[in-house]
């Protein structure tokens, strides 16, 4: 069983996960290794990077839905307004003894702060897109974002 992270694990989670740069090619690698992973654990689930308001990958696995892309649009917006992890968001809301859609006033069909959405943070530069996973619970979403974030830039920083 997954334990729930902390805000202060979540915070530590985006301090680690930076790019030095952020291309094209790193887009469609990085969306690869997502859809490699969902297809070997079978996670019905659609994926999807935006750099600077531009889809730069995308991908529907079996078993997802177009309900899925309303989903990753919504949870998008929170990582580009708030410049945080749309978990990370929610979990800073339910910390302080309230919830995302009662105190940020935000229309909960535009934004929600589930987890599944993680800022593509670059040195010097700052947020500048992010990389969304849902189809899962938000947890585990937020979880296979870290994962192969983690994964990726490891590889990126070995060679």
């Amino acid at each position: 069983m997954t334990t729930t992270p902390t805000v202060e694990e979540l915070e530590a989670q985006e301090r680690r996960l930076v790019f030095g740069r952020f291309t094209y090619e790193d887009a469609w690698a990085l969306g690869s290794l997502l859809v490699e992973m969902a297809r070997e654990r079978q996670a019905p689930v659609a994926i999807d990077i935006h750099r600077s308001g531009q889809q730069l990958f995308h991908a529907a696995l079996p078993g997802s839905a177009p309900d899925n892309d309303a989903w990753i649009a919504r949870k998008r917006r929170v990582v580009e307004r708030y410049g945080s992890a749309s978990y990370l968001v929610g979990a800073r809301h339910r910390a302080k003894g309230t919830t995302f859609e009662d105190s940020s006033r935000l229309d909960p069909d535009t934004y929600a702060a589930h987890g599944g959405s993680f800022p593509i943070t670059v040195e010097g530069a700052g947020v500048i897109g992010a990389v969304t996973v849902s189809g899962l619970p938000q947890l585990d979403d937020h979880n296979m974002v870290v994962e192969a974030l983690d994964h990726y830039l490891a590889e990126a920083q070995g060679s």
